[in-house]
């Protein structure tokens, strides 16, 4: 069974997919090559730019069942419209008029159990696709992209995670930003996660409220403080008095943020910036042994 490790973050350019992307390089060279990246960041997937020579090994449709009313069998009783939690079907009766809103809806089902008319069928409609790819980097990479002006974010991770049914040793979810549904969703079954950061105000509050997050959620997690160095001690307050555990510090680094920036990010890595992500991987390790009970890492 795979150990699944989040890396998440409460906002935006902490450099969650920078860490994402280099723990599954230190992971397939340290630990286990037996190691898949998931990209859950469907709205804007971006892991896949930082392999240039990757290889589309398959690609699949998702899909969403969409309500659709036949107005032939219709009595127009609206009993669907009250059973929408999601205000995404208009029914006019004096119009003859019914439809559902495939943007505005979410699959629930309930129009259809409220309906006594036989006059609601599904049908499906795209919402995006999954692609595997083979980066050369461990297991390679799984990546959900949902279509643009969808709102089926959940449902995308969703089927991302439902589609990984091989039996890796480790799978890293790189998580969307902030604390909404979809980051929800992609935590929800995982064994561990990642929380990146950065030693602004703006870091710390967003940490707050991830942190708030996975304790309501029952989550172990450690921190990635990110960008070492910059703005102020505030966050190393706040990670001492709640007792979190600090995993590593990245300090930050022109030259790497330049190979970033170029998409060379897994390509001579200075020294101290790769002790920071040894040092995240053998604090998975640690608590993989926890969590196994086993040997099955040699370090």
């Amino acid at each position: 069974m795979s150990y699944r490790i989040a890396i998440a973050s409460g906002k935006g350019g902490t450099g969650k997919t920078t860490v994402s992307v280099n723990l599954q390089n230190a992971i397939a060279n340290q630990l286990t090559s037996a190691v898949l990246l998931a990209d859950c960041d469907v709205e804007e997937p971006n892991d896949r730019i930082f392999f240039p020579d990757a290889k589309v090994a398959s690609q699949t449709k998702v899909h969403q069942m969409v309500p659709e009313i036949d107005t032939d069998k219709c009595t127009f009783c609206r009993k669907c419209v009250e059973y929408c939690e999601f205000n995404a079907i208009v029914v006019l009766p004096p119009a003859g008029f019914a439809e559902v809103n495939a943007s505005l809806c979410h699959s629930c089902g309930a129009c259809s159990v409220a309906c006594q008319d036989g006059a609601i069928n599904e049908k499906p409609v795209p919402v995006g696709e999954i692609t595997r790819m083979d980066t050369g980097v461990g297991g390679g990479l799984a990546e959900g992209n949902l279509k643009v002006g969808s709102a089926m974010q959940t449902l995308m991770i969703k089927e991302l995670k439902k589609s990984i049914t091989e039996d890796y040793d480790v799978v890293l979810y790189d998580a969307p930003p902030g604390t909404s549904c979809p980051v929800v969703e992609t935590v929800a079954d995982v064994d561990y996660v990642v929380l990146v950061t950065e030693p602004t105000p703006f870091g710390l509050n967003d940490l707050m409220l991830m942190v708030e997050l996975l304790i309501d959620l029952d989550k172990p997690f450690g921190v990635v403080i990110n960008k070492a160095g910059l703005g102020n001690r505030d966050i190393y307050e706040f990670l001492n008095e709640q007792n979190i555990d600090i995993l590593a510090e990245i300090p930050f680094n022109k030259a790497y943020a330049g190979k970033y920036a170029s998409g060379d990010l897994l390509t001579d890595i200075d020294p101290e910036t790769t002790e920071s992500y040894l040092n995240i991987v053998k604090s998975i390790e640690e608590r993989y042994l926890q969590y196994e009970g086993s040997n099955y890492f040699k370090w």
